[in-house]
């Protein structure tokens, strides 16, 4: 092994892996640090990298490329992960190993290295892409690696301090944690028991209830074919519009998750989610698609939804299903073109009004008063056929009493 492409946060594991790597497999490693919205998180990994043993170091900003080509397709599907994840990990993952793989192409590396863990679902998430786009790349997982010694937080944290790497997770805030444009996940410590609720300084990126404004705000968004466009009647680019919704999200509190959900390698596992922004386009695109979807293509695509879900969570990004699946959602997004209005307050989100020129509701037909559009009597014959199978039911029943 002569290069190795580690996919690097600056965060515990992947900081002493570096020399890890270098020590276990005497090998250049080459540093890639995806900048998918972590905010300040990236600031002064180069040093910290190089100072660490490694031999380059990439900084690649994909957060615009995250949004619209991994978030978008995600929420114009209306993918959420057991009732309540909006995979803000989940899809990141598969873009951060696609841009591993083009720089291991560049650099003529041999493989691409992760620091995943083998109880979770990013090692399949990174090594199904690798996998995907180059199956001709190596994957070294140094937790799965038989020559890894490390088999805790605390271990890993003694490794650190011994080699004098810099790191800031401590004993006292343990928490695995994942941020980016998204949301910020939170898993590990007192997390791990759901008997207890998640201590307040456990949130980082939004107020807690408690503390949200006693006063509710009100946003609209606007969608053009399922894609957000603007805020409060503002045109802005992925990348403002969702910086907005996040700030104004993470004020009121909306968006807190707090759920044990089903790992795909068979473990439950308690996450506390913050998705303020997230939250907020789900909402509003799921009422603006109440308002121009017919019944019968809204009730299929919420079955396509949790499928969709399942091949994000799953780390299947790459697959012809889910890429299939893309074409049947994007033709339902065609008339997805409107505004919505929402009140936020203490957490909640709160439908305002929707508004949509391809709307398919129709006031006078909507309501009580009789129209030529629609005679009450006929409901009396639609009835009668439709009910029929279970009126023959009824007569059999009555016969064997």
């Amino acid at each position: 092994m002569k290069k190795v492409v580690l996919l690097y946060s600056g965060g515990l594991d992947t900081s002493i892996m570096i020399p890890w790597l270098k020590e276990n497999y005497n090998c250049q490693v080459i540093a890639m640090c995806a900048d998918v919205g972590q905010a300040e998180e990236t600031s002064g990994l180069k040093q910290k990298a190089i100072n660490t043993g490694a031999s380059r170091y990439y900084l690649e900003d994909l957060r615009e490329e995250f949004i619209t080509d991994y978030i978008y397709p995600t929420l114009k599907a209306g993918a959420v992960y057991e009732g309540s994840y909006l995979l803000g990990t989940s899809f990141a993952r598969p873009l951060i190993a696609k841009r591993a793989v083009e720089i291991a192409h560049k650099e003529n590396a041999d493989a691409v290295a992760h620091g995943a863990t083998g109880k979770g679902n990013d090692q399949v998430r990174f090594e199904l892409t690798v996998m995907a786009l180059d199956p001709t790349l190596e994957i070294i997982s140094p937790w799965k690696d038989p020559k890894w010694t490390l088999h805790s937080r605390e271990d890993c944290l003694a490794y650190a301090a011994k080699r004098k790497i810099p790191v800031t997770q401590s004993k006292k805030r343990i928490y695995s944690e994942d941020r980016n444009i998204w949301h910020i996940s939170h898993e590990g410590g007192v997390l791990e028991d759901p008997g207890r609720e998640p201590p307040d300084n456990v949130f980082t990126l939004s107020s807690t209830v408690e503390k949200a404004p006693s006063k509710a705000q009100y946003v609209t968004v606007g969608f053009k074919k399922g894609i957000p466009v603007s805020v409060n009647g503002k045109q802005m680019g992925p990348l403002d519009l969702l910086t907005q919704l996040n700030r104004l999200g993470a004020v009121h509190g909306v968006g807190h998750v707090d759920m044990v959900e089903n790992r795909l390698v068979g473990i439950k596992s308690r996450g506390v989610y913050e998705t303020p922004g997230g939250a907020i386009l789900y909402a509003a695109h799921r009422e603006l698609e109440r308002l121009v979807l017919d019944r019968e293509t809204l009730h299929y695509k919420e079955m396509v939804a949790l499928k969709y879900a399942d091949l994000v969570y799953n780390g299947q990004w790459f697959s012809k299903l889910r890429q299939s699946l893309d074409a049947f959602v994007d033709e339902t997004q065609t008339n997805v073109s409107g505004d919505v209005k929402l009140k936020l307050f203490k957490g909640n989100i709160y439908p305002a009004g929707a508004t949509s020129p391809k709307s398919l509701y129709l006031s006078d037909l909507a309501s009580f008063t009789d129209t030529d559009f629609y005679d009450q009597k006929d409901a009396r014959g639609f009835i009668r056929i439709f009910g029929l199978p279970m009126k023959v039911a009824g007569i059999v029943d009555r016969k064997k009493k």
